[in-house]
């Protein structure tokens, strides 16, 4: 069995390990990385400090990019052996089928080259050189105020296992604001982080000794104690009891800014629903509910579609189904974790019983549990048990959607909406008053832009701290 490190850790002894770990992934590849002492993390945290005074802090942000940018393009390379790890590690460690793998991993490396850095960092500060020095307010550029922005000394990173390269994107938003950056990795994608940050090492020296990753179980309060420490800032995705534990540690007054699940779905106008148009927004929308295999937090759980048009809801429903089944050609569906194949056909029984008890319900699935598209005329929000089952709902009137999305308003993300522009912009500005963070097309909805505001966050100036130069 080939073992792959899973864990960048520059400078590492072995006195700072208490023990390696090896965790098989299927019959060909296992996962080896070091649990660390706590004294040994703490070590290893004072070391990244100093290489970030020494080194990242004098960086110019334009330079980062760039190193960022080498790093990516090695990821990309298809004849690279870390991109070659990468093809055989993410299938393994993930669950997704090889060629969803490549796929996101592909369509996510965009983000992280040159002119997608560039337009973030443009985006968020309007003068990306106030991360090197005191620059004139953008919006004010003739008055006597000068500005600097300051990320985190040093910043914790926990991530989640459910979308490949989320992990990769954090990394890169807290580089960019000169943070020594720790990530520990998720059991579920514990081998793209580690990959980035080798690439990153090899590429820039300079970066090699302020990026570490690697992997500890959850819950190790030990290893976590010191993390929380030392860390300047705590970024973490995932939620409930972990994120709250780790909340409750965070000692007071260090930020602690928190990613955590959400719900997404869709809207469609009658006026979208035309015999010409709807087979190919059909399309766009079971691209949506596959990619990630529907992990993601902008991933939809339900459609809502409007009644009225030339293609009814529960025609529509159909064209979704198939559209799906078509994918599972190119892009099929990856294994499932224990339990989901389970909810899956809880799921779908349920709907079968609605239809026996006369419940106007109608089931498209598979032979097995690749996909499903459940048509139920009750328009409550119904949240999918995932990998790949869509609910598609009627609705007199798409503004009825506010009263239904209530109950989940806290949780809400992604809305996709296909309808008259001046419908999109009414509907987005309501949805947005009860919690929606972005309005988007279907199309666009899995690959948000780098410079999003996440979870209605700006995600670098949630990182930042500001100084005023007065003169």
């Amino acid at each position: 069995m080939s073992p792959f490190d899973a864990f960048h850790l520059p400078g590492l002894e072995e006195s700072d390990v208490e023990r390696w770990e090896t965790r098989p992934l299927g019959r060909d590849l296992a996962l080896r990385f070091p649990l660390l002492h706590p004294a040994g993390l703490a070590r290893l945290l004072a070391r990244m400090r100093e290489a970030r005074a020494r080194t990242l802090s004098a960086l110019p942000v334009a330079r980062i990019a760039r190193a960022i940018d080498r790093a990516a393009a090695r990821l990309a390379d298809p004849a690279d052996p870390l991109r070659v790890a990468a093809d055989v590690a993410l299938p393994a460690a993930t669950g997704l089928s090889a060629p969803m793998a490549r796929h996101v991993l592909d369509r996510a490396l965009l983000d992280w080259r040159e002119p997608a850095l560039h337009a973030l960092l443009a985006d968020e500060l309007g003068d990306p050189a106030v991360l090197d020095d005191f620059r004139p307010r953008p919006a004010r550029p003739d008055t006597t105020r000068h500005v600097r922005a300051f990320g985190p000394a040093l910043a914790f990173h926990v991530f989640a296992g459910n979308v490949p390269g989320v992990a990769v994107t954090s990394i890169v938003r807290s580089l960019l604001v000169k943070a020594a950056t720790l990530g520990k990795t998720a059991a579920d994608e514990p081998a793209l982080a580690p990959l980035f940050a080798r690439a990153l090492a090899d590429v820039c020296p300079e970066l090699a000794d302020v990026l570490a990753v690697t992997y500890w179980p959850g819950g190790h309060e030990a290893i976590e104690a010191v993390a929380l420490r030392e860390a300047d800032a705590v970024v973490v995705y995932g939620g409930g009891a972990a994120e709250e534990s780790l909340r409750r540690r965070t000692p007071p007054g260090t930020p602690f800014l928190a990613h955590g699940p959400r719900y997404s779905f869709g809207l469609i106008g009658r006026e979208a629903l035309t015999a010409d148009r709807a087979p190919a927004l059909a399309d766009d929308v079971a691209h949506a509910v596959a990619l990630f295999d529907q992990q993601g937090c902008v991933s939809p759980h339900m459609v809502y579609v409007e009644q009225g048009g030339e293609v009814s809801p529960r025609e529509f429903a159909a064209l979704i189904a198939g559209a799906l089944e078509r994918l599972e050609a190119a892009l099929p569906r990856g294994s499932l974790r224990p339990g989901d194949a389970a909810a899956i056909h809880a799921a779908r029984g349920a709907a079968e019983f609605r239809t026996i008890a006369g419940a106007d319900v109608v089931l498209h699935a598979s032979p097995g549990t690749e996909w499903t598209v459940a048509f139920d005329a009750d328009p409550a929000f119904t949240a999918s048990c995932l990998n790949r089952f869509l609910w598609v709902k009627p609705l007199a009137d798409l503004g009825d959607v506010l009263g239904l999305a209530g109950p989940v308003r806290a949780f809400l993300q992604t809305v996709a909406i296909a309808a008259a522009e001046d419908r999109r912009r009414e509907l987005g500005a309501a949805l947005g008053r009860i919690g929606a963070a972005r309005i988007t097309t279907f199309r666009a909805m899995p690959w948000p832009p780098p410079a999003w505001h996440h979870d209605g966050r700006g995600p670098l100036l949630e990182l930042l701290r500001w100084v005023d130069l007065e003169s």
